[in-house]
């Protein structure tokens, strides 16, 4: 009974959910290899921009793509909401449920504002002035649609609407790396 257009992310490791330990382990790895990416690639190559390249490194490296990915294990709601008896509540009673959700809503805030300090480091750079722009659309278009997430949740679209975050975040760090391998 589980929708991806319904229910979120997090439900699909739930406690209990088939397959759950593989998803654990892909999501704990992807913010291992995020965190490195940020501090072993993108600080060298932004660090002649000062310290707004050192505070959007940080923050992408604490956003729900690094830290937030990296803690996974200890991230796992009580149930799943599309399995009897699960309620929201039941779901946060947890302190994986309460972590999950805590930790998803300030990384995503990490990685918006990443982006927009990310953007100013680029401007202060002559070679990487011309991803500022696209950069600090980028995080007004991930602000926008963690909005929209939060409004589509009550019309049973949350699923969906954090898909397209997820997606929308992972497009805007796999530009850096481009960016990074070019630059």
């Amino acid at each position: 009974r589980y929708s991806v257009v319904a229910h979120t992310i997090s439900d699909m490791y739930a406690d209990g959910a088939p397959g759950a330990l593989f998803l654990v382990v892909i999501l704990t790895l992807c913010g291992a290899v995020v965190i490195a990416f940020a501090v072993g690639s993108l600080w060298p190559a932004l660090r002649a921009a000062g310290w707004p390249a050192a505070v959007g490194v940080i923050l992408l490296a604490v956003s729900i793509y690094g830290l937030g990915d990296l803690l996974t294990v200890f991230e796992r709601e009580g149930c799943r909401l599309a399995d009897p008896g699960c309620t929201t509540a039941a779901q946060t009673a947890t302190t994986g449920g309460t972590l999950d959700e805590t930790l998803s809503t300030a990384g995503v805030a990490a990685l918006v504002l990443s982006g927009f300090f990310l953007a100013v480091a680029m401007r202060r750079l002559p070679e990487w002035r011309p991803w500022a722009i696209p950069t600090a659309w980028g995080a007004a278009v991930i602000l926008a649609l963690f909005v929209l997430d939060g409004i589509a949740d009550g019309a049973g679209l949350g699923g969906l609407c954090e898909r397209l975050v997820a997606v929308a975040g992972a497009a805007a760090i796999s530009a850096l790396g481009v960016g990074v391998l070019r630059l």
